[in-house]
């Protein structure tokens, strides 16, 4: 019986990154292949990339690179057995052919078309032969101007299963799939496997966006936004809480616009109560938000719904007037204070997060003494800032009054330290408050660790508790706020074991 191929999957950049990863997985496994979680272990690493800003670019030619090495020293037999390096996701998309030129250590650069086969495409790579890499194209075009068309588009998408005719699949999964690989539940759902054992798990809501932010490259290589089926989401998830994950976090370029192009806006007001009545999960929680298309039964959903976080990832990115014109976006610093005073009124313990960009072309230093304004009323869970910089082929890129970049690093080192504090600030706040948090792992050092309904994944601060008692991951703990360190919580259980008749469902 020949060896089986064996594949590891390295995973850069945001949520969607991961599903996609999880997306690929789930095509490889049910094609035969082994999934390993160290390249070393593996025939071929698979470096899923980033293209969003030049730091995760740079963060995806280094794993390339590293690949690259475990590939020669596999070689020269210094150990692993790593024979091929292979470039995926949106780095690979928006630049194809040029990247390929540039980083001759990957053996394929493959874009968003070859998912369906990406089977077919290791091995052709593993075997010696060589597949053309892709000439970069505006995704917008792909598909429909119109909304209510691009359901039946035959167009490749990352987490929606690629179809012929929109109507069926283009490939039909294998009858007997492997165990852990979840199967395609309709014309549009993808195969998936979980490549980590986390309780928490993102699901794809929509993948494009539709806006036109002047510094934002994502929609030309993500394309024109649409919506995955209801059924599909649904079933996806079900699956998952089946695989023990207690979390999902509802992710997408844009999640306001969930359902535009099924012909219902307000879609996302009646997925949200049957998402939370799937068996088995303690929390859904919805990012990427946009707060000129917020919505009061949105915001009514979102703070009234049991098992739905009250949390708010909104993409206010500035608040002075002016610099949001010439974004292409739309508010100001009173509409923003007042959208955050909505939210409140009706969930006091809403967590609110967002990122913000500073030196943007034109921006002056009252518009930055504005966005001070805003942050220093906002009272933010968590907030990121990004000191601009021109990304290709955005409009943003051709404007002429560009600032200095010392002028920039100052701005961005003054907003970071403003937020640094108001966040901490903001933690400060929390004292006292009774909490339900998700348990995400057991450290050795600092012991037991998870998150509160404000605390999205990787970027929003952790809640360490301070209890000897061992609480498994995906345990929910009611706990109260008890210090801060930082935008961190530290919390006490309360009761004898830590939960209440209803966290413990």
């Amino acid at each position: 019986m020949p060896e089986r191929r064996t594949v590891a999957l390295v995973t850069l950049g945001c949520a969607r990154n991961e599903v996609d990863s999880e997306e690929l997985a789930g095509r490889l496994a049910a094609d035969g292949w082994d999934l390993v979680e160290d390249a070393a272990d593996a025939d071929v690493a698979v470096v899923n990339t980033c293209g969003f800003v030049e730091a995760a670019k740079k963060d995806s030619v280094d794993a390339l690179l590293e690949a690259n090495d475990l590939k020669t020293a596999s070689s020269e037999g210094r150990g692993g057995r790593t024979q091929a390096v292979v470039a995926v996701g949106c780095m690979a998309e928006r630049y194809g052919k040029e990247l390929a030129e540039a980083l001759p250590e990957a053996d394929g650069v493959l874009g968003f078309d070859d998912y369906a086969d990406i089977s077919d495409r290791l091995q052709t790579i593993l075997s010696g032969g060589v597949h053309a890499s892709h000439t970069p194209r505006d995704r917008r075009k792909l598909l429909p101007i119109s909304p209510a068309e691009r359901q039946t588009a035959a167009v490749a998408l990352p987490g929606h299963a690629q179809t012929g005719t929109g109507q069926e699949p283009a490939q039909e999964p294998p009858a007997d799939l492997p165990e852990g690989v979840a199967p395609a539940s309709g014309p549009r759902a993808p195969l998936r496997r979980r490549l980590g054992t986390s309780p928490v798990a993102s699901v794809k809501l929509a993948s494009g966006c539709d806006r036109r932010c002047s510094f934002c490259a994502i929609p030309s290589f993500r394309g024109s936004f649409i919506s995955r089926r209801p059924s599909d989401v649904l079933s996806e998830t079900r699956w998952l809480a089946e695989q023990g994950v207690k979390e999902v976090m509802l992710v997408s370029e844009n999640n306001t616009s969930y359902g535009k192009d099924l012909g219902d806006i307000r879609l996302l007001e009646t997925l949200l109560p049957e998402l939370a009545a799937v068996d088995g999960l303690e929390r859904i929680r919805v990012s990427y938000l946009q707060p000129a298309e917020m919505r009061p039964g949105l915001i009514d959903v979102l703070t009234s719904t049991d098992k739905i976080a009250p949390y708010f990832d909104l993409s206010f990115q500035h608040s002075a007037p002016g610099v949001l014109r010439a974004m292409r976006r739309f508010g100001d610093t009173d509409r923003f204070l007042e959208l955050l005073d909505q939210i409140r009124s009706k969930a006091p313990q809403a967590g609110a997060r967002s990122n913000f960009i500073v030196g943007f072309p034109g921006e002056t230093e009252e518009d930055v003494a504005e966005l001070e304004r805003f942050l220093t009323g906002a009272r933010l869970d968590a907030i990121g800032v990004f000191g601009y910089s021109d990304e290709d082929g955005t409009e943003a890129a051709t404007y002429e009054d560009k600032l200095d970049p010392e002028v920039v690093a100052e701005r961005l080192e003054r907003i970071s330290r403003l937020a640094e504090e108001l966040t901490a600030q903001r933690a400060e706040e929390r004292l006292g408050e009774t909490i339900e948090v998700l348990v995400d792992r057991i450290d050795e050092e600092d012991g037991v660790l998870g998150r509160a309904a404000h605390q999205a994944p990787e970027t929003d601060g952790q809640v360490r508790l301070a209890t000897d008692r061992e609480f498994a991951p995906g345990r929910m703990v009611v706990a109260k706020v008890v210090a801060t360190e930082g935008v961190d919580l530290v919390a006490e259980p309360l009761g004898d074991d830590g939960c209440t008749e209803e966290a413990a469902r």
